[in-house]
């Protein structure tokens, strides 16, 4: 297998011979990992809980996480999923790497469809199944609205999006990702919406496909998949908690696959992990941390805040450029578009991560502006 090297291996090469300005602080406006402390109520449940490492944890999950996750889905989606319905993940990264070799194993000729731009992982899934590949590309053109025509539809076997989007922070209400549900039903394909940034939101609420695929009339979730993640909803990427949920007939192969893979989620991690699913507070204190640092960005830059993510997808001339200037003049890093694209899509922008502090992320951001005030246009 041939994979692509990673955006960050990218970055750290693109940047290897570039002298950053001695006099600046380093900030790095890069990965998408938020860096506000994990709550405290998490890491209490996760040390006291320690004493659970003698035992072997159950691939299926704890019945206590499991619990958890479908009064998440209810309170936040007011989706009652039953209990084939949901399979607690160790994150959602294991399940976007090993899911479609699991599902598109037996298909003669597989191709998978994934947004494009996208996270990486998509294209090493495809890569590890051996699939074919079709880009469905999210231009500004179109508001970055996913798109594929019947005739591309009629020969997927799996289409993965990813709303609200990494990199482009469009989001989709329910009609739109009812079409996608209704197509998934017409041409027998699978659907699996990435929502990890679901509960980055600013103001409105974003919606599941699991609502859209009710909201259509397919009450069973048939050829529906959502997955989603605590690292960005908590601050706590390293609990490494996660659920895939949909299609019961699905899931029921999928989980008996997962006995094999050794992704078992360590218990205190699983109690940790269903404190925090259970909390909302501490995620409301969350997004209003991401509110302040997109007023900052409003007032600093004049960009109008996305609906959800943390991130700014900004307009660049060159974007491999405009990295290695900003990083040699203000010290700050950010991450190409053309990193995360291919076909092109991504090359004029830089992703632009706001998961700092207030402080930092106006520090950082005063800079990145005085930088594209003097700057020439190549």
């Amino acid at each position: 297998m041939r994979f692509e090297p990673y955006p960050f291996e990218k970055l750290t090469d693109l940047l290897k011979d570039t002298i950053p300005n001695p006099a600046l602080e380093p900030i790095a406006l890069t990965i998408g990992e938020p860096q506000f402390e994990t709550p405290i109520f998490i890491q209490e449940a996760l040390q006291n809980s320690a004493n659970l490492l003698k035992k072997y944890p159950k691939t299926a999950g704890e019945t206590y996480l499991k619990q958890a996750l479908h009064d998440f889905c209810k309170k936040r989606f007011d989706v009652t999923l039953k209990p084939g319905e949901l399979i607690p993940t160790f994150g959602t990264r294991e399940v976007l790497f090993n899911f479609p070799q699991f599902f598109l194993f037996d298909k003669p000729n597989p191709l998978i469809a994934y947004t494009n731009p996208f996270y990486q992982i998509y294209e090493g899934a495809a890569i590890a199944s051996r699939a074919r590949r079709l880009h469905i590309n999210l231009e500004a053109s179109n508001h970055f609205a996913p798109y594929l025509s019947d005739a591309e539809l009629k020969d997927v076997d799996l289409v993965i999006l990813n709303f609200p989007n990494n990199p482009t922070t469009a989001t989709l209400n329910i009609e739109e990702l009812g079409w996608w549900v209704k197509k998934a039903l017409e041409f027998d394909f699978v659907v699996m919406n990435d929502e990890c940034y679901s509960e980055i939101y600013h103001d409105e609420p974003t919606r599941s496909l699991l609502e859209a695929s009710i909201h259509v009339g397919n009450e069973s979730f048939k050829n529906v998949l959502v997955i989603n993640s605590i690292s960005k909803r908590s601050s706590a990427p390293g609990l490494r908690s996660g659920f895939i949920a949909g299609d019961a007939t699905i899931l029921k192969q999928y989980a008996k696959y997962r006995t094999y893979t050794g992704t078992a989620s360590p218990l205190p991690l699983q109690v940790a992990a269903a404190a925090a699913w259970s909390d909302e507070e501490h995620v409301e204190k969350n997004r209003e941390k991401y509110r302040k640092n997109f007023e900052i960005a409003k007032e600093i830059l004049g960009i109008e805040p996305p609906k959800a993510t943390f991130y700014v997808w900004l307009p660049v001339d060159d974007d491999l450029e405009f990295t290695k200037s900003l990083y040699e003049k203000e010290h700050v890093s950010v991450l190409p578009g053309s990193f995360l694209g291919r076909d092109g899509m991504g090359d004029a922008y830089v992703r632009i991560a706001l998961v700092e502090e207030a402080k930092k992320t106006r520090a950082a951001l005063l800079r990145l502006r005085d930088f594209m005030k003097n700057r020439k246009p190549i």
